[in-house]
């Protein structure tokens, strides 16, 4: 397979406040927007200025907002496509770890997995497929601004990792993972 490279959008209010997201949205930090300014600047050592890959973002703002900054030098046109949107946690958007944590009895540890507990979210296994048919669908290099579970299932899928170890998976803001042949480079 092509080259494929995945951001994660850049720090929002509700990162740094530790609050679910999902289908929520909240903006970028000063610190976000450092962030999506340095992946911009790893993406232009890596690949210069090259329109031969597959612009595609998340059409939540906080991955448009990234993807401006991230992709700008490209001067390209970057699609949206909804199967990069984040993993919806129903009941649970807005809430803080912590909170749901304690309400739960949960070990925030574990967060990857509370995923699917969110009454009335999506769960992991409708991310899983959702990323799967856009993977499907690309033919050569790309380049993709998503979320951060999004962002494990894919690099997950990419990298052949069974559902224990995509949990494991960091995902960072501020670097591009760079996956080609089933080998992930993490350039920072």
């Amino acid at each position: 397979m092509s080259e494929i490279l995945i951001l994660r959008h850049g720090q929002t209010e509700w990162n740094l406040a530790r609050r679910f997201q999902g289908a929520m949205d909240s903006p970028l930090t000063s610190l976000g927007v450092q962030q999506a300014e340095a992946q911009g600047r790893l993406l232009q050592a890596h690949i210069g200025a090259s329109r031969q890959h597959l612009l595609l973002c998340s059409p939540q703002p906080r991955a448009v907002r990234t993807a401006g900054v991230a992709l700008g030098h490209l001067n390209a046109v970057v699609r949206t496509d909804e199967r990069l949107r984040e993993i919806t946690l129903g009941q649970w958007e807005g809430l803080g770890h912590d909170e749901i944590a304690k309400e739960q009895g949960l070990d925030e540890d574990d967060a990857f997995w509370w995923m699917d507990l969110a009454p009335e979210g999506e769960g992991h296994a409708a991310v899983a497929a959702r990323v799967a048919t856009l993977l499907a669908e690309i033919t050569g290099p790309a380049i993709l601004v998503t979320h951060g579970i999004t962002a494990c299932h894919l690099r997950g899928q990419l990298l052949g990792l069974s559902m224990p170890e995509i949990a494991k998976l960091p995902c960072d803001q501020g670097v591009v993972y760079c996956i080609r042949d089933k080998v992930e480079q993490v350039l920072r």
